[in-house]
């Protein structure tokens, strides 16, 4: 699925080729770039290090890019780890002592790690202590360890499923939210300047416009193009090889694939447009339920072709529109 949002394999590499070196080429994110900003800079005069970070929002959005710019502005040194990576205490604890003073470690999926990892978490955030439990039954008993002064970055896109209590040893939280299209073609002209890619504004712009207001997608959806155009054409990014190269991967003008239109058109010809449970719409489409949660609603919401309301998912008259058909001015009701 290209316009998958999560990273995948063959993004490693284009986006550590693409990643913002500096404040001015992370693109979008405004204010979040001027929290930040006023944090490390607070910190750097106080001589410590910044509070513990917390990042949450849609895949793709720069959270990761973002605790790598933190770690290079404070010169710090980042360890990188995730939560389905950290399966055990001791594979936390042999990350924590291993950090020297001033490091950075960087959790990405926090809400997926392990509740007891969490609760290691607490007294490390907030005292700098580990503590290690040795043995088991009566014989058992606890070390103490000390940490070095480090900066604790998490990234989730589910923040509801971190604990209370993690959340609030956070100093500070910043939600990244979808970018403009306006953002989104900045970082595409940036992107195939590094690419050196020769491009045509207006080929940008579609690009741009089906990239579900996500970087990564954009990025990904720029290096098919520039394939299309290399195979069928001179290898200049024009406004043809943008609109034949999203026909061939089923991509529509505003970034919805055939998934996407299957649930929309679902939900209007089976349901009548709704409301309709997610249960539903999962069984009739044969997806599971958390990615047309977690890929699919975010961007249909945000474009305001789905509402969520107590009774279930409503496709709006905007989806209708889109898909060409009638909407009903006095829909019918279910079970009617």
């Amino acid at each position: 699925m290209l316009t998958h949002p999560k990273q995948k394999p063959e993004d490693i590499n284009l986006d550590q080729t693409l990643r913002p070196q500096s404040w001015g080429d992370f693109i979008g994110q405004e204010m979040v770039k001027k929290n930040l900003r006023i944090l490390i800079e607070a910190a750097k005069r106080r001589g410590q290090t910044i509070e513990h970070v917390l990042l949450y929002g849609p895949p793709g959005t720069g959270k990761t890019s973002l605790a790598h710019l933190i770690a290079r502005e404070v010169n710090a040194s980042i360890r990188v780890t995730s939560g389905p990576a950290i399966e055990r205490v001791g594979d936390l604890a042999s990350i924590l002592t291993n950090l020297m003073p001033g490091d950075m470690l960087f959790i990405d999926e926090a809400h997926r790690m392990n509740k007891l990892i969490e609760e290691v978490l607490y007294p490390a955030m907030e005292s700098r202590t580990l503590d290690i439990i040795i043995g088991k039954g009566p014989s058992a008993r606890t070390i103490q360890l000390e940490l070095p002064p480090f900066t604790l970055i998490a990234a989730t896109t589910r923040i509801g499923m971190l604990s209370g209590p993690l959340r609030s040893r956070f100093g500070v939280t910043f939600r990244l939210d979808f970018y403009s299209v306006g953002d989104i073609e900045r970082i595409l002209a940036r992107s195939s300047r590094i690419l050196a890619l020769e491009a045509e504004p207006e080929a940008i712009q579609i690009t741009a416009a089906a990239s579900r207001a996500t970087p990564r997608i954009a990025n990904r959806l720029l290096k098919r193009v520039r394939d299309w155009a290399l195979v069928h054409g001179s290898g200049r990014v024009t406004v043809e090889a943008a609109r034949e190269a999203l026909r061939l991967l089923e991509v529509d003008e505003l970034g919805l694939e055939p998934t996407d239109r299957r649930i929309l058109e679902m939900m209007i010809r089976k349901f009548d447009g709704g409301p309709v449970g997610l249960a539903a719409i999962a069984a009739a489409t044969a997806e599971e339920e958390d990615t047309i949660e977690e890929v699919y609603e975010p961007y249909l919401m945000q474009l305001g072709f789905l509402e969520r309301t107590a009774r279930g998912r409503v496709a709006t008259r905007l989806a209708w529109q889109h898909l060409g058909l009638a909407f009903p001015e006095q829909p019918r009701l279910i079970g009617s």
